[in-house]
């Protein structure tokens, strides 16, 4: 190396050798006890003395190895260079300086270092993203290497720290390196890696300590999605022009290459440009072009093959190679030649049969009519031209269908809040069917779907439908029921491919929760007023109707309104009245009984055969009362010692064999919860002559007959009186009494 001298200070070691005599006598040293050599440098070592005009110099190691330097001294001062430094010179050095019979000594440390370049960064290929890269960042020829610290980074992120802390076994500087693999990504492209070394000596400062490089990242993308478009088509005429454009994706932009592939396989270059254009194409320009798109790491290709043709004349078939008619309309093809002016156009089936249709042609345009369309219509229809010695044939498929009308939505019922129903929707006269699809929703929801896949046996339209069984609930009113037919024809274009229907719902709640209130109360006095006040909750609100319960277990309608009201009831008035909750999901029924309470009256006591038996005879004393509701009857003897109550049935006590002491005052007591009423009578018994019983057993039985018809004859009056008197209302039949 050039003359070039480092000196490094660091902290002092001074050896001490003797004690001079005379504190004038003085050694120093430059650098002073440390000092940091990079290999390859110059270095000095500086001994001066002070007090000493003549001293005598010597330079020798520690260990008394060579010096492997040049001592040149003058006068005072004594310098060891080494130049170039080398591993050799990594000693302790001692400076001796003689003056007279006193010497002094002091010691310089040389440490030796390596550090000589920056990094370097090193890839094992092109970063292509996506594909794993290795960077390896290497510093060469460095010395002590167990100081050694790399760090690598991407931008900002540390990718990796080493240290190299293994013990060295030879002194020698060597080349130590640090690799990380990594996937490059789009993001990527533009940072910067940084390859940074650090060499930690202790304590001292040197340049540099710290070397780093830098490298920006190159990111490629090999070349994809190549894509070809041909303008106007790949399909051409003699003497026509096409244009082909390429792109090709990448990173650096790939660069497009155009050929045509040869014969033997191999590829004629044609351009260098992203568009090719050729004119005036010929025959021979058929083939397969190539376009490729290539950058620095890789290559795309695409192919497309132009099919050159002899120009001849065409034919259009309109409305296009496929048409869906429906069964009953009018359908008009249409077939136009271009390129010959007077061309034989025909029209035929692909079975030969004849097209069923009128055939109009004028010119270079045929039409053929088919009105209106049916099954036989369902064909290929193929339209041919002949001009000159060429013909030409073009096709078209008529397919049929039938869907004329939208779904019908049907109901099995009302609909009523719990109770299941079916509801069915209907597709009429559809064809075909196996390409049927019907859809039913409720609001937005699916409810069911059904494709008619079954094979069909006939062509006819069938109606089809789905039915549907659910249980709808108050929370389904004001939804909507969606029924969607679709028939799918392949990819034909006609209207309409769907259909539907829709019917908001209206959910019924049957009349429940019927009450009657009574107001005062169900049982009245003969005279009152009385309100009976009826509800019944249901969706629609329920209709009231009131009505009487007849004896005959008729109904007899009362009102329509709410309440009824009854003023001065009178005893007729009492019995089963009825309201009913109706509306169209249903009917409730809620009864209450009536019943109007009078005082007793009409009590009759009567006494069979008579009131003046004989001894002996058996005698009936009835009593009975024409109240409703019925009342208590009480039978009692009257006597001056106390009455005796009878044990009657049904009001009715029977004395057999009466004798004189059943003779006296009888009473009935006819009482309720109102009042009470009572009559008495007299019985007279008389004493049989000879004792002899003359009651005979016919006039006993007619006796009781007696008894039975003449409280029915009388009852049968009363009630008839009854039924003429009006009270709030009439009614048709009075209440029977019950005793």
């Amino acid at each position: 190396m050039s003359g070039k001298i480092v000196v490094i200070f660091g902290a002092s070691n001074i050896l001490w050798i003797v004690f001079a005599a005379s504190q004038d006598f003085k050694i120093e040293t430059s650098p002073e006890s440390r000092t940091l050599a990079q290999i390859g440098d110059s270095i000095s070592l500086i001994c001066n003395t002070i007090g000493c005009e003549s001293p005598f110099f010597s330079w020798r190691t520690q260990m008394d190895s060579p010096l492997n330097g040049e001592v040149r001294t003058e006068g005072t001062r004594s310098v060891l260079i080494m130049d170039p430094v080398s591993l050799q010179n990594e000693h302790s050095y001692l400076c001796t300086a003689t003056c007279g019979s006193e010497k002094r000594e002091k010691q310089i440390q040389v440490e030796i270092y390596s550090f000589p370049r920056d990094p370097e960064i090193h890839l094992n290929g092109l970063l292509e993203v996506g594909k794993p890269i290795t960077v390896k960042c290497l510093v060469p020829d460095v010395y002590p290497f167990d100081k050694l610290e790399i760090d690598l980074l991407k931008g900002d992120h540390l990718m990796k720290n080493q240290e190299f802390l293994e013990v060295m076994d030879r002194k020698s500087p060597e080349t130590k390196s640090l690799e990380v693999t990594f996937t490059p990504i789009v993001e990527d492209i533009g940072k910067a890696l940084v390859c940074r070394a650090k060499l930690h000596v202790d304590e001292t400062d040197f340049a540099p300590k710290e070397r780093e490089t830098t490298k920006v990242l190159q990111v490629y993308i090999s070349p994809k999605n190549t894509v070809i478009s041909v303008n106007p088509s790949t399909r051409l005429q003699e003497g026509g022009s096409v244009t082909m454009t390429c792109s090709s994706e990448g990173l650096p932009a790939p660069e497009i290459f155009w050929s045509k592939k040869l014969d033997n396989g191999n590829l004629q270059l044609l351009s260098g440009n992203a568009t090719l254009t050729l004119i005036a194409m010929r025959i021979e320009d058929s083939g397969i072009y190539v376009c490729e798109g290539g950058n620095l790491i890789g290559k795309s290709r695409k192919e497309v093959e132009l099919i050159v043709q002899e120009k001849l004349f065409t034919i259009e078939i309109s409305p296009g190679p496929r048409i869906a008619a429906q069964i009953g309309d009018l359908v008009v093809l249409t077939c136009g030649v271009t390129g010959c002016e007077s061309p034989s156009i025909s029209w035929r089936t692909h079975t030969d049969s004849p097209p069923n249709g009128t055939v109009r042609s004028e010119g270079t345009e045929s039409t053929l009519t088919l009105h209106p369309v049916s099954f036989e219509n369902e064909h290929f229809y193929l339209c041919s031209a002949t001009c000159g010695q060429k013909k030409v044939e073009k096709r078209i498929q008529v397919e049929l269908y039938s869907f004329h009308s939208d779904p019908e939505i049907k109901m099995s019922g009302l609909l009523v809040h719990g109770n299941p129903v079916t509801v069915s929707c209907e597709v009429p006269n559809v064809y075909p069917f196996n390409q049927l699809e019907i859809e039913l929703l409720k609001g937005e929801t699916i409810v069911q779907n059904k494709v008619f896949l079954e094979e069909m046996d006939r062509k006819s339209p069938e109606t089809k439908s789905l039915e549907v069984t659910f249980i709808p609930t108050t929370e389904d009113t004001g939804k909507v029921l969606v029924c969607q037919a679709k028939l799918h024809i392949g990819e034909m274009e006609f209207q309409p491919k769907q259909r539907q229907s829709t019917q908001t719902l209206y959910v019924n709640v049957a009349p429940r929760d019927t009450t009657v209130l009574v107001s005062p109360s169900p049982i009245l006095e003969e005279g009152s007023s009385v309100n009976m006040t009826c509800s019944s909750s249901g969706l629609p609100a329920p209709k009231i109707l009131w009505r009487r319960q007849l004896n005959n277990g008729d109904l007899q309608p009362l009102s329509e309104n709410t309440t009824i009201t009854l003023i001065s009831t009178k005893m007729e008035d009492s019995g089963t009245y009825v309201c009913e909750g109706i509306n169209q999901a249903g009917i409730s029924r809620k009864e209450v009984e009536l019943i109007i309470q009078v005082a007793p009256r009409d009590i009759q006591l009567r006494a069979f055969p008579s009131e003046s038996v004989k001894e002996g005879d058996t005698v009936i004393i009835s009593c009975t009362c024409g109240n409703y509701p019925k009342t208590w009857i009480i039978l009692k003897k009257k006597a001056e010692t106390g009455d005796t109550v009878l044990k009657s049935t049904d009001g009715a006590y029977t004395i057999r064999k009466a004798q004189l002491e059943d003779a006296g005052v009888y009473e009935c007591e006819s009482k309720n919860e109102v009042g009470s009423q009572s009559r008495s009578l007299t019985l007279d018994v008389k004493g049989r002559e000879n004792n002899k019983d003359y009651f005979s057993p016919e006039l006993l039985m007619l006796y009781f007959a007696s008894s039975l018809i003449i409280p029915a004859i009388g009852m049968t009056i009363y009630f008839a009186r009854k039924a003429n008197m009006k009270g709030s209302y009439s009614l048709v039949e009075a209440q029977k009494s019950k005793v």
